[in-house]
């Protein structure tokens, strides 16, 4: 599987954006699917995944209600909305990917096998 992420840029704060990540692959739609982000300085931490398995998406606690994970299965891509943001925000955006994830471990960067490229979300205050 291979991810291409885009749609990042420079937005004032309580702006919006939507990220993209497409993939190859024709059994994509059965992966687990996330996005991480990693600030100047942090460690990369986790924004939302979904586990196709219940079709339930986790959002960290800092983004809930303001950010979105959304699938097109056929596009073969996956979406993060991104609304009403804040500087705190300002990272570069990875989409992941794996077979099978446990849910204990959905949160955990080094669980994935499949990483994009990243794409910088910057937030202005």
């Amino acid at each position: 599987v291979q991810l291409q992420a885009c749609g990042g840029g420079l937005v004032q704060a309580g702006g919006s954006l939507r990220l993209s990540c497409a993939a190859s692959g024709r059994t994509f739609s059965t992966y687990v699917v996330a996005w991480f982000r990693q600030a100047p300085g942090k460690e990369r931490e986790f924004v939302a995944g979904n586990r196709r398995s219940r079709d339930i998406t986790y959002y960290a606690d800092s983004v809930k209600g303001r950010f979105t994970l959304s699938r097109d299965n056929a596009k073969n891509t996956v979406y993060l909305q991104l609304n009403n943001l804040k500087p705190e925000d300002t990272a570069v955006y990875y989409c992941v990917a794996k077979r099978t994830v446990i849910l204990s471990q959905l949160r955990q960067p080094d669980e994935y096998d499949y990483w994009g490229q990243g794409t910088l979300v910057t937030v202005s205050s």
